[in-house]
């Protein structure tokens, strides 16, 4: 088992919310949330039940046909189940609860009742397909699950990120050797991802080859995932293509390209469901930049991001079958071609929202060119705009969150340019290394 930051938020849960309110915890497939919730169930109640709706023997599902008599369901649970019950002190997980919604509807009635508490898990939660028929409880505190950041990626391998964190607040160079050892140890982050079995997987083996089989059974899997919820093969086909649309550098993606037909009026309706599926990070763009980022955001001009870097990674790669593990060679030696900025992109993405953040960018037109500036993230902090910016390697040309200061001058605060080098500053405009990111605000 993992240290998760999560077990905190559970923690928390337990003691502000719980009985009030059941526990929902929602991610993407694979992110590790029923391992959480059984480490938690074991180490914070006397006993507690699992029941996984993906795996569920009739009998089982013939206890929830009728939960009118909450007296007569709990003592069929306790039956089906062998285990006692003890009220105020046992916990009761409705594992992959979004296929069978009638058991989530259940929620309001047996919070009510007040015996004991709810855990729930589940993906693809929103599908209208899942909910169109039931009542969704209010009564559920919702906690989001990603897959591990960078910081939980050390803590299981080893790395020391007490170290990065007093590094970072120190706020000053490393040196040119230490900072290639970091960036290095942060690239293998890179190249694992955050998805527990790819980085169990990692630590077992220390082979790459394995690790990359293991990212391609999950893309797999969430590919059958989104061919389920849509037959027609646009969402998958819209997934797949989403890093080679940051490649292409553009503006905002463009369903047209990546379907390679006419967009369709259903093509909106599947956007959200790709991105209810937490397997993608929406980035929207703001046509007016200001602390109120929310306000001025554009639904329908938009960035995607995989919301696993090592995932991205093997997607990039997807058609290099037979020279994965070389690929992997020159990522971790910093030798991939120069313009992978996106790939650094995608991880900055990811690390934004595992802290909480919401993703936003900005662009505008250069004059008299049918070129543009753009500002990669844009975050509110202390009543001022922070623009991040983020290279993979040349820093040199920092034109575009220079021409922002200077547009949007007093709206501006702090200006930060991530890429591989070392901690420098350039007048208001802070260099960073991308590991220093994680342990930033």
């Amino acid at each position: 088992m993992f240290k998760r930051k999560v077990y905190k938020d559970l923690l928390e849960w337990k003691k502000e919310y719980c009985p009030r309110y059941a526990c929902l915890l929602e991610g993407a497939r694979r992110v590790g949330k029923t391992t959480i919730v059984l480490e938690f169930a074991k180490n914070e109640f006397d006993t507690y039940i699992l029941i996984d709706f993906s795996n569920i023997s009739e009998g089982m599902l013939s206890v929830f046909k009728d939960i009118a008599d909450l007296d007569r369901f709990f003592l069929r649970l306790q039956a089906e189940t062998g285990v006692s019950l003890i009220e105020g002190k046992s916990v009761i997980i409705f594992d992959e609860v979004q296929l069978y919604p009638k058991a989530r509807q259940a929620i309001k009635h047996l919070v009510a009742d007040g015996r004991y508490a709810y855990i729930e898990t589940g993906s693809l939660i929103s599908i209208k397909k899942k909910v169109k028929d039931i009542l969704i409880p209010s009564e559920e505190h919702k906690i989001q699950v990603y897959p591990m950041d960078y910081e939980e990626f050390l803590w299981a391998t080893g790395g020391n990120a007490d170290i990065l964190k007093k590094i970072t607040e120190k706020e000053e160079p490393v040196g040119n050797s230490t900072n290639r050892k970091l960036m290095q140890d942060f690239r293998i982050y890179m190249a694992v991802g955050g998805m527990p079995q790819a980085v169990d997987t990692y630590i077992r083996e220390n082979n790459f080859e394995k690790v990359d089989k293991v990212k391609r059974d999950i893309i797999s899997l969430y590919m059958d995932d989104l061919e389920k919820i849509d037959d027609s093969g646009r969402l998958s086909n819209i997934y797949r293509a989403i890093p080679a649309q940051l490649a292409l550098d553009k503006k905002r993606f463009v369903v047209t390209a990546a379907t390679s037909k006419q967009k369709t009026s259903k093509d909106d309706e599947r956007i959200f469901e790709l991105i209810d599926s937490k397997m993608v990070l929406p980035c929207y763009r703001v046509s007016n930049p200001s602390v109120s980022l929310s306000q001025t955001m554009e639904i329908d001009n938009f960035k995607l991001y995989i919301s696993d870097i090592g995932l991205f990674t093997t997607m990039l790669f997807n058609d290099s079958e037979h020279g994965r593990v070389d690929i992997y060679k020159k990522l971790l030696g910093d030798n991939l071609p120069a313009d992978l900025g996106y790939m650094y992109e995608n991880v900055v993405a990811q690390i934004l929202v595992s802290k909480g953040r919401s993703l936003y960018y900005h662009t505008w037109d250069k004059d008299n060119s049918t070129h543009y500036f753009e500002i990669d993230f844009l975050l509110a902090e202390d009543s001022k705009l922070t623009a991040l910016e983020v290279k993979s390697s040349s820093v040199r040309n920092h034109k575009s969150i220079d021409a922002f200061k200077e547009k949007y001058g007093k709206k501006v605060g702090k200006r930060y340019l991530f890429s591989q080098k070392d901690l420098s500053n350039r007048e208001s405009l802070m260099l960073r290394p991308v590991y220093m990111l994680p342990f930033m605000w």
